[in-house]
């Protein structure tokens, strides 16, 4: 008996590695397309949660691996320096805003970036609190989870916890946290924190994600980001941009905090910068990153091969302009979901910035009682059609596209045209609560 990939991996890779939305085997990818076992084209609009930034097989980063796999120098920048680390950092270091002396870590991903530079933030600052928001994704590590507010990360897995931690509502417009003005509400609530039972004393940083993403891909309000950089201003806190699944054109900027102009004191990279590769860096201070009780040592980091995919992956999106065309095809992906809604009233609201877009799905506009088991089924529904995304959300209800940067307008109807199909299927009753029962998502 000729066993499918999927099969063959049941009986070998851990549930503990995996989150399934639908049968999902793939031999390749092209572009912005993946090729399953059986043959067919898969419109990728999650780009593997945001990491193949450039698509898969780009020309650009197989060129660059290529030859750093064909000179292998080292592998590893722990004990021995090499030209490709070297060059990224000097290249990150003139693409990120910021003052003074600053260095680059690197690992592998978000998570461990994360991880690395919350250590080197307390060894430095004496400060051993952190804040960060409920809803926020900062890793799956042990420390890099503690700083997550994430429903799924701390319900669904052994609960990771750092003493101190302090979790503040996020101003969610849609589904907010308080009556009235969010924006105020939420910096009121931590300004009272740190007046009672969070000093500024003892907090070292605030990890922030300008677009709050597995949470539902929340957009916060005007005036919410350059509010919480004055408040940690005043108060001596340092403000963490997780730039992980944001950053580097994914919200028409390349970095999103420049939505409003705020430079944070230190930034995270995962996911995209490799572009499909294993690689993560941390820009900050150099007197942060540089304190010798900081030390976070992984074998691999500033790897060569993963190094040179990266200078690849960013020369490609600041000389292409890629941010300009996440801005273009998220605005017309988003227009195109708002038309869907005047015909399908399960989408409750469309919002993102740029190429990050959140569709909540509702039983009901009134209400907004999210649509968790149709969301599962429109997901599984879209695949089955040729088109791969996947779902967030509290409530899992949101559909989120993270397609790569190059999408084109063409791929984008595509796009579209497929969703609009599978809610369409959706609310028709052709998809089984059977079919999606043993895909539990999140």
């Amino acid at each position: 008996m000729v066993l499918s990939l999927e099969e063959r991996e049941r009986r070998v890779i851990a549930d503990t590695n995996k989150i399934r939305f639908f049968p999902y085997s793939i031999v390749r990818g092209e572009g912005a397309y993946l090729v399953a076992e059986d043959g067919r084209r898969i419109l990728d609009l999650a780009g593997t949660w945001g990491t193949a930034s450039l698509g898969y097989a780009h020309p650009a980063v197989v060129e660059a691996v290529t030859r750093a796999v064909g000179t292998m120098a080292s592998a590893s920048n722990v004990s021995t320096t090499n030209p490709e680390a070297v060059a990224l950092a000097e290249e990150l270091l003139a693409a990120t805003p910021g003052t003074g002396d600053r260095r680059v870590w690197f690992g592998h991903c978000g998570s461990d970036a994360n991880d690395a530079l919350a250590r080197c933030v307390v060894a430095a600052t004496g400060r051993s609190r952190f804040v960060s928001f409920i809803g926020g994704t900062h890793g799956g590590l042990s420390g890099s989870l503690a700083l997550s507010g994430y429903s799924a990360q701390q319900l669904n897995s052994v609960p990771s916890t750092r003493a101190g931690q302090v979790y503040v509502p996020y101003p969610d417009p849609y589904r907010p946290p308080f009556a009235g003005d969010v924006v105020k509400q939420s910096l009121d609530y931590f300004q009272y924190l740190l007046d009672t039972i969070a000093p500024p004393s003892q907090v070292a940083g605030v990890f922030l994600e300008v677009v709050m993403c597995d949470a539902g891909d929340i957009v916060p309000p005007p005036g919410f980001l350059k509010g919480l950089a004055d408040l940690c201003r005043r108060n001596g806190i340092l403000l963490i941009c997780d730039e992980v699944k944001v950053g580097l054109g994914r919200t028409g900027f390349l970095h999103s905090f420049e939505i409003e102009g705020v430079v944070p004191d230190i930034i995270s990279f995962g996911k995209a910068i490799g572009g499909g590769l294993p690689l993560s860096a941390v820009v900050g201070p150099a007197e942060i990153l540089n304190h010798k009780l900081g030390l976070t040592i992984t074998t691999t980091s500033g790897n060569p091969v993963s190094a040179a995919a990266g200078r690849a992956v960013l020369r490609t999106i600041t000389g292409e302009r890629l941010m300009d065309n996440a801005a273009a095809r998220g605005r017309q992906i988003m227009d195109g979901l708002r038309r869907l809604s005047n015909r399908h009233p399960m989408i409750g609201d469309v919002r993102g910035r740029g190429l990050i877009i959140g569709v909540d799905l509702v039983e009901d506009r009134g209400t907004r009682r999210p649509a968790t088991k149709a969301c599962a089924k429109v997901v599984y529904r879209a695949a089955e059609l040729g088109a791969a995304l996947f779902y967030v959300g509290h409530h899992s209800n949101v559909l989120e596209l993270t397609p790569p940067l190059t999408l084109s307008e063409a791929e984008a109807d595509e796009g579209l045209q497929i969703i609009d199909r599978a809610l369409e299927d959706v609310a028709a009753g052709r998809v089984s609560d059977a079919a999606v029962a043993a895909y539990a998502g999140w």
